[in-house]
């Protein structure tokens, strides 16, 4: 049986317990054995490389060093990682070896919460099967500073009304990578717990966690 690591924390604009519970849910759902943790501690306190599956819910907050270098480990060494929104694009601003890892950090969110529309560009990928080929979403529209090797499954474009210097520009919304021997899954989608309740979001964070398990 698959075991699932998720530990929750930092800002709590992103409902980061609330999630941390839906997130498990999911994937207790899916057949896992999950432990939540609050904080980052458990990175430490235990090997993260015993887990399949980890999973950060954690915005503007702090990583200790050794327990930066247990996660990044247990990546290298085939764990899996998962996240979301500010959950894992965010999560620490001054750890760039959490950030290589993960493939982006976010920078902006031009208008704050608006509507926007998210693109599919990879409909033959498993995470994005069946989905339509673009629908609109109600959130903060993220701009990150993306990794070049990240392979994009969904886009979105920014119009300029809130700043027009980043009009046409074409954002990675969701993506996949590896890093060392893990799988690594990343989808800017869910800025607040409610968010869960729109299918696509909820479907896409489902099928990228269980592909990114080991």
């Amino acid at each position: 049986m698959k075991q699932a690591l998720i530990f929750w924390g930092g800002w709590d604009g992103h409902d980061p317990q609330p999630g941390a519970g839906i997130v498990a849910a999911m994937l207790r759902d899916e057949g896992f054995v999950v432990r939540v943790e609050e904080g980052t501690q458990v990175l430490a306190e235990t090997d993260p490389a015993a887990f399949d599956l980890i999973v950060p819910i954690v915005t503007m907050s702090k990583i200790e060093t050794a327990e930066l270098a247990a996660l990044v480990a247990a990546v290298e060494s085939g764990t899996g990682l998962a996240g979301y929104h500010g959950g894992m694009g965010d999560s620490f601003r001054d750890a760039p070896e959490y950030q290589f890892m993960t493939g982006g950090q976010w920078v902006a969110h031009p208008g704050n919460v608006i509507d926007y529309t998210v693109e599919v560009i990879r409909g033959d990928d498993p995470i994005m099967a069946g989905l339509p080929a673009s629908f609109p979403y109600h959130s903060e529209q993220y701009y990150l500073h993306t990794d070049p090797s990240n392979e994009v499954l969904a886009v979105t474009r920014f119009n300029g009304e809130h700043a027009d210097w980043i009009d046409g520009v074409v954002m990675p919304v969701v993506w996949k990578r590896r890093h060392g021997k893990g799988r690594v899954f990343y989808s800017a989608l869910g800025h607040r717990a409610t968010e869960f309740e729109v299918p696509e979001m909820a479907t896409i964070l489902r099928r990228g966690m269980l592909w990114a398990a080991r």
